[in-house]
């Protein structure tokens, strides 16, 4: 049995929050130079703070087509799930 330790974040009008699995960093795909590589959570981490002042329907579509055209031809390994949240 483990302890929880409680956190408090202060937000603001217009802060997005984002909680995400693992299975879009995990994906294997890429370019040229990178074929066959997982995305990574840095990657992802980039492209959220890059999103993060469109629409929430823009970014979904953005983190969709981002997803395709990193995983090309590479079968799917994981389950995929980003839920973002703008206050």
């Amino acid at each position: 049995r483990k302890n929880f330790t409680n956190h408090s974040i202060n937000l603001h009008e217009g802060d997005t929050i984002y909680i995400f699995s693992d299975g879009y960093a995990d994906q294997f795909g890429g370019t040229a130079s990178s074929k066959g590589k997982k995305f990574m959570y840095t990657r992802l981490r980039a492209l959220l703070l890059n999103i993060q002042n469109n629409t929430m329907e823009e970014q979904k579509q953005i983190l969709l087509n981002n997803f395709y055209e990193w995983k090309g031809s590479f079968t799917q390994i994981d389950d995929i799930c980003i839920v973002g949240v703008k206050i």
